[in-house]
């Protein structure tokens, strides 16, 4: 009996090893496909949160129009959102047929900043005072994939690979005082949202305020991600440049016209693969984006160089597709825009000016230059280094040139205070910051002049005080 079952071991140990090895090289392809798909499809899954966030914690629904009625907070947990002006959001879907997104036309004391992008946050068209219509306003419509049908005069074409989309419209604020806000609220609201099909009789436009509600759309590091990836791969049609993804995506448990229900074992491989994916695109974002100021600057891109490129061109160049570097930007910010600096440009700042980690517990100073050379504003935002959303729980988020409180210096310059507590006396110029975490900075410019780009004007880096 003894040497029977030896001989079976003899026999079958060589087969359940190449059995294991096989096992393990299957699970290694898996999580492999996981920590690409993330990089790949971390825009849709961006897109899709903040859909997701509307519909289950807000009255709004897809066509309708959800806004904030008071400069963003931290009951925002969007991605590095702007609170120096008020957010209208709408998402749509062409599946029935072509949407208009009728836009008002800036008036003596109000206008607007929008963007339309897809749902791979891809952008179709700028609009507001410095976009397509430059202010005039206009009925822009998104058509479906494949449309063929000549539109009526009067419409601005915007054609995308695929069904849904959102459009960002931020209505501009002369200052955070309560009648200025009401104002831009009353403006935001001229906005009419509709099918095509019902443009000679178009229904009222829904608006649904969501000021008090916790809106969190940040990035979830966990295996949630592949739902969210696959709601989307199941709502829309593949994009030529994609199909690579497929095959890999399938082995996730992600295929089309199949229900996504992976077993524990592929859950425990997905959740390593989101991880690996999370670890490499904070590394690279921790690298650091191209300085922008100066070779030496702290304040740098907005997002990479090739990627911005990239998306102006609607990633059809034939020898570029930048997927890293879209899966780092879309880890830490939610937008597309289709001209970059002709209506408004992003710097991003995650050190001072000695290299070092901005501290939240630590106050810094930075000296923003007279003269900046925008035609609308310009602002500083403080961001939780670690969710890129709003610092929670702190009075407010930014300081802007809209301030009229805003103590300026002798020559013009404004110092501007980030940390725990404000300094003596400098609590107008002062941005707080929560001590147990890291922070980031975001320098807004809207509406820059060309001599902002030609580097006339240099924005200083930030220093800690009292070392």
């Amino acid at each position: 009996m003894r040497i029977l079952a030896i001989l079976c071991l003899l026999l079958f140990a060589p087969s359940a090893m190449a059995a294991d090895k096989a096992q393990r090289a299957f699970d290694k392809e898996i999580e492999r496909n996981a920590a690409q798909a993330v990089v790949w499809g971390m825009p849709v899954v961006n897109y899709d949160l903040m859909r997701q966030e509307m519909l289950t914690k807000t009255p709004g629904k897809v066509g309708q129009v959800i806004y904030w009625g008071r400069p963003l907070d931290g009951r925002n947990q969007t991605l590095t959102p702007n609170p120096d002006a008020l957010y209208f959001m709408v998402f749509f879907t062409t599946k029935d047929g072509p949407v208009v997104l009728d836009l008002p036309p800036a008036e003596d004391k109000a206008s607007f900043n929008g963007n339309i992008v897809t749902a791979w946050q891809l952008p179709l068209e700028d609009a507001g005072l410095l976009g397509y219509d430059k202010g005039k306003g206009g009925k822009f419509v998104v058509l479906p994939p494949g449309y063929k049908e000549k539109l009526p005069d009067g419409y601005i074409p915007l054609r995308s690979e695929v069904y849904g989309g959102y459009m960002l419209f931020r209505s501009n604020l002369r200052s955070h005082g309560e009648a200025d806000v009401q104002a831009s609220i009353d403006y935001g609201r001229k906005m009419k949202v509709y099918p095509l099909s019902a443009a000679a009789n178009p229904p009222e436009t829904v608006f649904s305020d969501v000021k008090d509600v916790m809106f969190d759309s940040t990035i979830k590091w966990n295996a949630s991600f592949f739902e969210n990836l696959n709601r989307v791969v199941q709502e829309e049609p593949w994009i030529d440049r994609d199909r690579v993804l497929i095959d890999g995506l399938k082995s996730l448990g992600i295929e089309k016209g199949k229900p996504f229900a992976p077993d524990r074992h592929t859950q425990s491989l997905l959740t390593k693969g989101i991880r690996e994916a999370e670890a490499l695109l904070e590394a690279k974002y921790d690298a650091g984006l191209p300085p922008f100021f100066t070779a030496t600057s702290r304040w740098t891109y907005p997002a990479y160089p090739d990627l911005i490129k990239a998306a102006q061109a609607d990633f059809n160049e034939p020898d570029a597709y930048p997927v890293d570097h879209r899966g780092v930007a879309y880890s830490y910010a939610y937008i597309g825009i289709k001209r970059l600096g002709a209506g408004q440009f992003y710097s991003i700042s995650i050190r001072d000016k000695d290299g070092h980690a901005f501290d939240g517990g630590k106050t810094y100073r930075l000296n923003v230059p007279a003269n900046v050379p925008v035609k609308q504003y310009w602002s500083v935002t403080a961001y939780d280094r670690q969710t890129h959303a709003l610092i929670k729980n702190v009075p407010r988020a930014s300081r802007s040139s809209q301030i009229p409180e805003l103590v300026k210096n002798d020559d013009g310059s404004v110092d501007l205070y980030f940390g725990p507590k404000a300094p003596k006396g400098k609590d107008a110029n002062w941005v707080p910051t929560d001590p147990k975490r890291g922070f980031e900075l975001m320098f807004r410019a809207y509406g820059p002049t060309p001599e902002f780009f030609d580097k006339k004007w240099i924005l200083s880096d930030v220093v800690r005080m009292g070392k």
